[in-house]
């Protein structure tokens, strides 16, 4: 392979692939709404395929509805290069999470072929099903199955807020693709690069371009059902309410003020509630709600969920609560080598770099137990993400494909 700085990735054409992914799914507010195994997300995998094609990349998939694009190698049947993110949105997303990383990783492998540079081993892009859990919860579902975490079946049978399975809509895209080869699941990989706009503003503050991330901090998701007694709101005595709404909110309460302050690192989120019979004249006899626990060091968020449970369970009378933890994934570490080679590109390109902990999760996590494993962050402005406002200034968006590039042109 020739030198790094030898060959540039064509920004341009970066930029422009991405506003046009954009479009898929875009709402009235300059964001896009492009949800797990949705039609969105079948045009999105059209619009890849085609690009990959022109190129000169193989489009494959797997059970998990993981979408690769292969650049052959010199030696095909070493163990591939992989890097990417993912395609899906949240309801009201924005332009660059998971996309940035997808059309990146693109750009890097076309560069590659364009310049007739053939590589040691397989580059692999890819789009991992379902990181956001928007749709199917809980997130990560492909990069989870794929790294033997979850298995395909537990996947297939999660249902949306419709009824619809994940299985159905796997099924459904694989009709669609039925050209596209089939690959096994949890196939041996050299190594995987993530790159990531941060969804924070550490970069932004410290006015760097690239973040050298050392891992993510911990996570887990859990479940609560609160069982109570349904009753008309006119007739039945307050004494004698076993009102689930009512019990959710002293957990509510308790949750915030015992686990919320546990320490300046800790992250307490109740993100979605429901309530049933959600009727403005029916006492509530339920009411499900999902709590989002994080937390950088493992010991802290292991004591953290205890507290959780126990609290949940404790203030729940009259009524009655259950707790299930649907996830659970500890803080991990990338590789420090894959790190190092990220540092020397980014300074070979004279782009100011820092290492930094990334505290939302992503599909390296996963791939990190897998495989060797790094992500390379690009600042965001104003640290939004997940809304309609997300933006990346184009320079910074070229720096990290460059520096992408440049690491797996050093592989």
């Amino acid at each position: 392979m020739p030198k790094t700085n030898d060959i540039r990735i064509n920004g341009k054409r970066l930029w422009q692939r991405l506003m046009r992914l954009a479009e898929i799914g875009a709402t009235g507010n300059s964001g896009v709404n492009r949800q797990a195994l949705t039609d969105g997300e079948h045009a999105a995998w059209r619009l890849l395929i085609q690009w990959g094609e022109e190129a000169g990349l193989r489009a494959s998939t797997d059970d998990a509805a993981n979408l690769f694009l292969t650049l052959k190698g010199a030696n095909p049947d070493l163990p591939p290069l992989m890097a990417g993110s993912h395609l899906d949105t949240q309801p009201t997303g924005g332009k660059f999470d998971g996309a940035y990383g997808v059309i990146a990783a693109l750009e890097a492998a076309t560069t590659l072929a364009e310049n007739a540079i053939t590589p040691e081993r397989n580059i692999i892009a890819v789009a991992w099903m379902n990181e956001e859990g928007s749709r199917f919860a809980p997130g990560m579902m492909g990069s989870a199955v794929f790294s033997g975490d979850r298995s395909i079946e537990a996947v297939r049978r999660v249902r949306d807020s419709d009824g619809i399975s994940t299985g159905a809509e796997i099924d459904r895209l694989h009709d669609a693709f039925e050209g596209v080869k089939k690959q096994p699941i949890g196939f041996h990989v050299f190594a995987y690069i993530e790159p990531h706009i941060e969804q924070d503003v550490v970069l932004e503050r410290e006015q760097k371009t690239i973040g050298i991330v050392t891992g993510i901090q911990g996570k887990k998701t859990f479940e609560i059902t609160v069982s109570g007694t349904k009753g008309h709101a006119g007739t039945v005595a307050m004494a004698q309410r076993r009102d689930a709404v009512f019990a959710f909110a002293r957990m509510a309460h308790m949750l915030e003020e015992q686990i919320g302050h546990y320490d300046a690192d800790v992250k307490l989120t109740i993100g979605r509630v429901e309530v049933h019979p959600n009727a403005p004249s029916v006492i509530p006899d339920k009411v499900v709600f999902r709590v989002d626990l994080r937390h950088p060091d493992n010991q802290a968020l292991e004591e953290c969920s205890a507290s959780l449970k126990t609290l949940c369970i404790h203030h729940a009378s009259p009524c009655e609560a259950s707790v299930c933890e649907l996830v659970s994934a500890s803080a991990n570490t990338f590789d420090a080598e894959l790190q190092r080679k990220i540092r020397a590109a980014a300074q070979q390109r004279k782009l100011p770099a820092m290492e930094m902990l990334s505290f939302a999760g992503h599909d390296a996590r996963y791939l990190a137990g897998h495989c060797p494993s790094a992500m390379i962050f690009i600042p965001c402005k104003d640290g939004i993400s997940h809304d309609e406002s997300e933006w990346a200034e184009p320079d910074d968006v070229v720096a990290g494909a460059q520096v992408l590039l440049d690491v797996l042109n050093t592989m």
